[in-house]
């Protein structure tokens, strides 16, 4: 019975670890923001310049650069809970806690502050 119970806690990690790898090559590419959808107050101006200039190219060995509100030029990034969450930590280490929806050509951000759209470039 403890040869079973360890079987399928190894069975049951081992499918999280894909998922999450499966996830995780959807991502690696580069983005460009399609739409933003601000739950705060944001003027049209900061709006139209994400959809203007919003990128994000994430790549295999964790790191992120782009622009959202602006430059992110050597963050770093992790999918967790089987890729519904992605966290990008800047420069400096700040986190950004996003949940995430990952397809082969478009991802979904959404934060307390917005939800943005992204396609695949």
């Amino acid at each position: 019975m403890k040869n079973f119970k360890l079987f399928t806690l190894v069975i049951a990690i081992a499918v999280v670890i894909v998922s999450c790898h499966l996830k995780r090559d959807k991502l690696v590419n580069s983005w460009k923001v399609t739409a933003v959808e601000p739950k705060e107050t944001v003027s049209d101006s900061t709006k139209n310049a994400i959809l203007a200039n919003g990128t994000l190219t994430f790549t295999e060995d964790g790191h992120v650069t782009g622009y959202l509100l602006r430059e992110i030029t050597d963050g770093t990034y992790a999918l967790t809970q089987k890729g519904k969450k992605l966290v990008i930590k800047d420069e400096v280490g700040t986190p950004y806690v996003c949940e995430s929806t990952i397809t082969d050509d478009q991802l979904i951000l959404d934060t307390k502050e917005a939800k943005l759209t992204f396609s695949k470039i």
